[in-house]
């Protein structure tokens, strides 16, 4: 099957492409190509990276030309010195071969959340953003990464299992204080399709101390639930239309009803386990939320237990778990600055934080 952006350009950039893509792949210095106006050599240059997650090495480029010339000069600029490079490209095949073949037999979205749960366990986000966390030798070579080279992970281990990957991405937005472009993937299963960001989820599971928890809030979203948080594409990808394979929804987490919420709270009281559940009865305000804290309170105090709840607001997620009330307190941090002045907030035994799942860094409202 031809690569997913390549299928998008016109001729004369699918040449351009072909020709990139065979002299990288020599680790040629130089190589010509046929002409093509800057910015569209950049996007197809951009685009075949995408396409081609295994090419770590070449980054950016230059290019020369003489005026009336049908070809242009390419100049790769590679990060390693072409013997280093050899030795890392065979170290990563091995590396991803090792890590595909224990999954070799599984159904497709079980070979998704495999790779998905390899990159929340074992991959830290890199926040000093060195130039090979971009690329797939961060994450499967080095155990860090930024969302493009965990996004290029995703693929190129999806690839070795054969299930359908593209690299979606994002633009910036200044004006809501987003300075990078993101990176995530969009999976094909059973011919419909689904965003999976494991770099969202990565920055929710290493909220707390301790071994990282896997979060599944960005395990195929559909486009309307992701683009709540995510800006808008500015590479072609296809819609997104069907939310039935969401992780939370697929596992039976997904409620739509308070007394389930409650219910599942009482058993996480008593058991003394995590709950983390969506919520899909209707848009979750601030009244609904409020709402739902009381039930996880009230299941709680049965226990003599007080709730500690973190919510992934653009998600509708939200996390429970229960302290003893003696070690938890009886106080309760606000829902956010608007709900700061409920006087009935100060009155539940729970202890309330935000999250805002991002490229690494985890945000609590105290």
């Amino acid at each position: 099957m031809e690569p997913y952006y390549y299928q998008k350009m016109n001729k004369q950039k699918q040449a351009v492409y072909h020709a990139i893509l065979q002299g990288i792949t020599a680790l040629s210095d130089e190589f010509q190509i046929p002409a093509l106006d800057g910015p569209e050599l950049y996007d197809v240059f951009f685009q075949l990276r995408l396409d081609h997650p295994e090419i770590f090495w070449a980054t950016s480029f230059k290019y020369k030309f003489f005026k009336g010339s049908p070809n242009y000069t390419f100049i790769p600029e590679y990060i390693f010195e072409k013997n280093k490079i050899r030795e890392h490209q065979k170290a990563l095949k091995a590396r991803v071969d090792k890590l595909a073949r224990p999954a070799k037999n599984f159904s497709d979205i079980e070979k998704e959340k495999y790779v998905h749960d390899f990159i929340c366990e074992n991959v830290r986000y890199d926040k000093l953003k060195k130039a090979y966390s971009h690329e797939i030798i961060g994450p499967l070579g080095q155990g860090v990464g930024v969302c493009e080279g965990i996004a290029k992970s995703v693929k190129i281990l999806c690839d070795a299992l054969n299930v359908w990957c593209i690299i979606a991405i994002c633009g910036n937005n200044p004006e809501k204080g987003i300075k990078y472009r993101h990176t995530w993937n969009i999976i094909r299963l059973d011919g419909k399709y689904y965003h999976l960001d494991a770099t969202f989820d990565n920055s929710l599971g290493r909220s707390g101390s301790g071994k990282p928890e896997i979060r599944y809030d960005y395990f195929n979203l559909d486009d309307k639930a992701v683009f709540r948080d995510h800006e808008p594409l500015i590479a072609p990808a296809p819609a997104c239309t069907d939310n039935s394979r969401f992780y939370y929804k697929d596992k039976k987490l997904s409620f739509t009803k308070t007394e389930d919420v409650y219910k599942r709270s009482l058993q996480a009281a008593k058991k003394g386990k995590t709950l983390t559940f969506h919520w899909r009865g209707g848009y979750l305000t601030r009244e609904v939320l409020g709402e739902l804290l009381d039930l996880m309170q009230q299941a709680g105090a049965q226990k003599n237990k007080t709730a500690v709840v973190s919510l992934n607001w653009a998600q509708a997620v939200l996390r429970l778990h229960y302290v003893d009330t003696a070690e938890g307190g009886t106080g309760m941090t606000s829902v956010d600055e608007k709900s700061a002045n409920n006087p009935e907030a100060a009155e539940r035994q729970v202890h309330f934080t935000m999250e805002e799942a991002n490229e690494g860094e985890q945000i609590d409202i105290e």
